[in-house]
C-alpha cells in the first residue's frame, strides 16, 4: 500500500515556473513507476510524465515535453514535477499515481494502482 500526497499547486501568471512535489508513505518506493496526470475542468484525465524507479528513465506526453521535467528522490520517496513557461491552458488539478511492476510506461491512468488527492495549478494570463 502506498499514500501519496501533492503539494506545490498555487497560482501563478502565464510565463512562470512551479515545482509540484508527491510525498510517498512506505518502504518501496523505488520499485513503483511514478507518474503525474492533470485534469482540467470538464476533461478527461491526461498524462504528463512518468519516471522509473530508479531515476533515469523518463517519459513525457509529447505537449508537455520541454517544458515539464519529472524527477525522483528515492531516499525522501519525493517525485517532483518541474513546469516552466506555464500557459493558462495549464490549469488543471495535477496528480501523482504509482504503478506497481509495469516494466514500461503507461499513460493510461487505470494501469496506476495508487493516486494522490491532487493539488491545484491556476495559471493566468
Amino acid at each position: 500500500q502506498v499514500q501519496l500526497v501533492e503539494s506545490g499547486g498555487r497560482l501563478v501568471q502565464a510565463g512562470e515556473s512551479l515545482r509540484l512535489s508527491c510525498a510517498a508513505s512506505g518502504r518501496t518506493f523505488r520499485s513503483y513507476t511514478m507518474g503525474w496526470f492533470r485534469q482540467a475542468p470538464g476533461k478527461e484525465r491526461e498524462f504528463v510524465a512518468a519516471i522509473h524507479g530508479g531515476g533515469t528513465s523518463t517519459f513525457y506526453s509529447d505537449s508537455m515535453k520541454g517544458r515539464f521535467t519529472i524527477s525522483r528522490d528515492n531516499a525522501m520517496s519525493t517525485v517532483y514535477l518541474r513546469m516552466n513557461s506555464l500557459k493558462p491552458e495549464d490549469t488543471a488539478v495535477y496528480y501523482c499515481a504509482a504503478d506497481n511492476g509495469r516494466s514500461y510506461f503507461s499513460t493510461r491512468s487505470l494501469d496506476y494502482d495508487y493516486w494522490g488527492q491532487g493539488t491545484q495549478v491556476t495559471v493566468s494570463a
